[in-house]
C-alpha cells in the first residue's frame, strides 16, 4: 500500500476510528506489563489481548511486555521474592499500565483458609502500593483469578477450589474500588462458558482447561475477551451495509467501500477496512466450542457485512477470488459476521498473530535465559547479547504492525439460486 492510499484511508476511517479509540483503555505510547504466575507465563491471554490491539487499532503504538513466572504467589517465587520481581520485571520497564493476576497458587489448592487468605490480601495490597509508589501515574488493572475447572469435573472438596478463587476475586473487586483500579473478572464469564460447553460436548469441554488450572488457547481466548471488556474494547471490527438496488454503501464504519457495480448475477465492490478480525483458529474444535458457548463473536469480534435489497435466492461471497460463504438474501439482509469465516482478512490477522508470538517468545528467552539465568556469572557479553535481542524484538514488532496495515480487497456477491 502506498503512502497516498494510507493517507486517504485515514481520512475516510478516522472519525469512526477515533470514536472507538477515545473510549478504549489503552492510549498511544502506552507500555503494558502483564504480571502474574504460570497462567500469564503461558503467553496466551496476553498474546490474544495484544493481537486484538494491533489488529483493531493498527495505527496505535503500544508496547507489551509479559512478566509471568510459573509458581508465583503474592510473595514471589522461582524468579525471586516479590520486591525483586516487581523491580526487575515490572518497574524497570516504566510501564503506564500494569495488569496483576495472582491467586491460583496463593490458595494452595485446598479449601478456604483464613490465614492463607490474609496472606493473599495483604500481599496484593503491597504489590499495588509498590507499583503506585514507583510509578505514580500507573494505571493498574487488577484481575480476578481465572477459573479452576470445577465444572467439567466434580469438585474435589465441598464448594470446590474455584469457590476459593471467587472469594479471592471478591477481594480484588473491593480493592479496586478502594484504590481506584480497573478490575477485570476473568472467572465469571469463562466459568459460564464452561457450563454451556459442558452441556453441549462434555468431552471437548474438558479440553478448555485440560488440567483444571492452565487453560488451553480456547480458554485463554475467553480470558482475553474478559480483559478487553474491562478495557472498554469496541466490539466492531468493521460495519458495512450496501444497498444492492441503489448501488451505494449505506453504512461504512472503519471501512471504505467504492466501485459498487452490478453485472448479471454478480454484485461487486472494492473495500478497504481500517481493522482486522481477531486471529482465531476456527479449525480447532475446542476453540469453536468455546466461541459458540460465549458471546465472544458479538462482544469483541464483529466484522459485520449487510447487503440489502437483493433478489431472493442464495448468494456466494468471494473475496479476492476466494469463496467465503453462501447465504440466502434474507441472511445477507440481516448481516453476516465475516470474522468467523475463512477470509483473506483473517489470514492477514494470523500473520500478525505469528509475529506477536515470535516477539514475546524472544523477549521471554532474553529475560529468562540471559538476563536472569546468567546474572550471577557477570559474563562480558551478556549486556551486548540482551541489547541485540532487544533490537531484533523491535524489528519483529515493526513487522507485526506493518502486517496489520489495511489492504484493498475485491468483493463479489454471486446469485446462483433465485426465482
Amino acid at each position: 500500500m502506498n503512502s497516498l492510499h494510507r493517507v486517504l484511508l485515514g481520512a475516510v476511517c478516522a472519525p469512526a476510528l477515533m470514536l472507538s479509540q477515545d473510549s478504549f483503555y489503552l492510549k498511544d505510547g502506552d507500555t503494558v506489563v502483564f504480571y502474574g504466575d504460570s497462567i500469564t507465563e503461558q503467553r496466551l491471554y496476553t498474546n490474544f489481548t495484544e493481537a486484538y490491539v494491533v489488529t483493531r487499532f493498527p495505527q496505535l503504538n503500544v508496547r507489551f511486555v509479559q512478566s509471568g513466572w510459573g509458581g508465583d504467589r503474592v510473595t514471589g517465587g522461582g524468579g525471586g521474592p516479590i520486591d525483586v520481581r516487581l523491580q526487575r520485571d515490572v518497574l524497570a520497564y516504566r510501564p503506564s499500565v500494569v495488569t496483576i493476576m495472582l491467586g491460583m497458587n496463593d490458595g494452595r489448592y485446598r479449601s478456604f483458609d483464613d490465614e492463607i487468605y490474609k496472606e493473599y490480601t495483604s500481599g496484593i495490597e503491597k504489590i499495588v502500593k509498590t507499583l503506585k509508589t514507583g510509578l505514580p501515574n500507573v494505571r493498574i488493572t487488577a484481575i480476578e483469578p481465572s477459573p479452576y475447572d470445577d465444572v467439567t469435573r466434580p469438585p474435589s472438596f465441598e464448594g470446590g477450589y474455584n469457590g476459593v478463587m471467587v472469594r479471592y476475586g471478591s477481594f480484588i473487586r473491593k480493592l479496586g474500588q478502594k484504590e481506584n483500579l480497573t478490575v477485570a473478572d476473568l472467572n465469571s464469564d469463562v466459568t459460564e462458558a464452561l457450563r454451556k460447553a459442558n452441556a453441549k460436548d462434555p468431552v471437548i469441554a474438558q479440553k478448555i482447561i485440560s488440567d483444571r488450572i492452565h487453560p488451553g488457547a480456547a480458554g485463554h481466548l475467553l480470558m482475553a475477551e474478559a480483559l478487553l471488556k474491562s478495557w472498554k474494547a469496541p466490539s466492531i471490527v468493521i460495519d458495512v451495509a450496501i444497498d444492492a438496488e441503489a448501488l451505494q454503501a449505506t453504512q461504512m464504519v472503519r471501512a471504505d467501500v467504492s466501485s459498487i457495480a452490478h453485472a448479471g448475477d454478480t454484485l461487486s465492490w472494492t473495500e478497504t477496512d481500517g481493522a482486522l478480525p481477531m486471529p482465531v483458529d476456527f479449525g480447532d474444535a475446542t476453540t469453536n466450542l468455546a466461541v459458540q458457548s460465549s458471546d465472544f463473536a458479538t462482544a469483541v469480534d464483529d466484522e459485520r457485512l449487510r447487503v440489502t435489497n437483493l433478489k431472493s435466492g442464495d448468494y456466494t461471497l468471494r473475496i479476492d477470488g476466494e469463496t467465503v460463504g453462501t447465504y440466502s438474501a434474507e441472511r445477507w439482509d440481516h448481516g453476516v459476521n465475516l470474522a468467523v469465516l475463512q477470509t483473506p482478512m483473517l489470514r492477514q490477522a494470523n500473520d500478525v498473530w505469528l509475529l506477536t508470538v515470535y516477539h514475546n517468545n524472544l523477549h521471554n528467552a532474553r529475560w529468562r535465559l540471559v538476563q536472569v539465568a546468567l546474572e550471577k556469572y557477570a559474563l562480558r557479553h551478556t549486556g551486548a547479547a540482551m541489547s541485540e535481542m532487544d533490537t531484533l524484538e523491535t524489528e519483529i514488532v515493526a513487522a507485526q504492525h506493518e502486517a496489520a496495515q489495511p489492504k484493498v480487497h475485491r468483493y463479489e456477491l454471486v446469485r446462483h439460486n433465485g426465482e
